[in-house]
């Protein structure tokens, strides 16, 4: 038996519909991940007036953007890129903690921007319900810019969009978290264009070799620190595999090459 004061999952997803559908108009923040694209398709369902507005700078992955492409044409939905400079604000540069406030405080002002000239009243992110526990200075610029977040006004948690995802038919149900290549760099190194070109290209490189979780920290521009789940450390030391890592590791400008023997843990720099 459920406790009284949780929700089912599959009213949870209906309050959410009902949030939505009380809104004019909404411009989505959408990254193509698992949140936003499972917003993304209540929104359709609702039937609101709505566009999928996906930023582009040398912070996303090339692999995120093709992913918000495909699934913006797989639910036939309203979408545009829109290209953000957040590299060139030295604040955001410098990686101070509170890095992301920077990026989200630009980006949401020019998602406004759009909502203003083009007639949407309501700008949405794609934060749930777990991300009110975690360090995240992206929600002081959304309150800043009155941004709204209906996934946690619905209570609903990651694993809940994930499995509300898989029983959609969303394909992104099982994809990994992704977060901004900024995040690769412990607080206080200089992120530039170059390092986040070398991250990008190594944490390619892995998966090109099976590796799906994983990512590669940036240490002083000359250490690579690999991550992967517990249950890959094996084959990914494995002789033959260390080899082709080191080559192309090298080609890229590292100098070192590091595992992190506690496995893959997203946020880890928070900690």
């Amino acid at each position: 038996m459920k406790p009284a004061n949780v929700m089912p999952i599959d009213e949870k997803y209906n309050k959410l519909l009902e949030i939505l559908k009380g809104m004019d108009s909404v411009l989505l923040a959408f990254s193509g991940g698992v949140d936003s694209t499972f917003l993304l398709k209540a929104l359709k369902d609702s039937g609101v007036r709505m566009i999928a507005v996906t930023a582009v700078s040398e912070t996303m992955p090339k692999s995120d953007l093709k992913c918000a492409q495909e699934m913006a044409a797989h639910l036939g939905v309203p979408f545009r890129e829109l290209v953000t400079s957040e590299l060139d604000n030295p604040e955001f540069a410098k990686n101070p903690k509170e890095r992301c406030f920077y990026c989200k405080d630009e980006l949401f002002s020019k998602l406004f921007r759009i909502a203003g000239e083009e007639g949407y009243a309501v700008v949405l992110d794609g934060n749930n319900a777990d991300d009110l526990s975690d360090f995240r200075p992206g929600r002081r610029a959304a309150a800043k810019h009155g941004v709204k977040s209906p996934l946690i006004d619905a209570g609903l948690t990651k694993q809940e969009i994930r499995q509300l995802s898989k029983s959609l038919g969303l394909p992104t149900w099982s994809r990994p978290a992704s977060p901004c290549l900024s995040s690769r760099f412990p607080y206080g190194m200089q992120i530039t264009k170059d390092g986040l070109r070398r991250v990008e290209d190594a944490e390619s490189f892995l998966k090109s070799l099976g590796f799906e979780e994983l990512r590669v920290r940036n240490h002083n521009n000359d250490l690579a620190r690999i991550e992967v789940p517990r249950t890959d450390l094996d084959r990914l030391m494995e002789t033959e595999t260390r080899a082709k890592i080191a080559l192309r590791f090298r080609e890229l400008g590292f100098k070192y090459i590091t595992v992190d023997i506690e496995g893959f843990r997203s946020g880890n720099l928070n900690e």
